[in-house]
């Protein structure tokens, strides 16, 4: 078993001065934690694998290839592998887990 504390993460990775920190890779999955303050833009582009993000703080809009939608603590996003996908119009500063499938590189 592993267990992780989200305050613990999100410190590791504020020291890190990343927007996001992945703290666990396994054989058919990994996890990170992905961090925006309100008013950012999120650079990132499609990724190779599908992924879920589950909004832990924060309030922002994704969209995700046509489609947009508000998202908030607790909204569950899932994102199939090569579609493009950007957080947007972030109002609070937005936490998020997410979980790859297969793992990141």
């Amino acid at each position: 078993m592993k267990v992780f504390r989200l305050d613990d993460l999100d410190a590791e990775r504020a020291a890190n001065d990343g927007a996001y920190l992945q703290f666990l890779k396994e054989r058919n999955m990994s996890a990170g934690l992905y961090a925006l303050k309100a008013g950012e833009s999120d650079p990132q582009g499609p990724h190779a694998q599908d992924e879920i993000y589950l909004v832990v703080s924060g309030r922002a809009a994704i969209t995700v290839g046509e489609e947009t939608t508000g998202v908030a603590r607790g909204s569950v996003v899932y994102v199939p592998a090569g579609t493009p996908h950007r957080f947007h119009h972030i109002s609070e500063d937005l936490r998020v887990l997410v979980v790859f499938s297969p793992p990141e590189p």
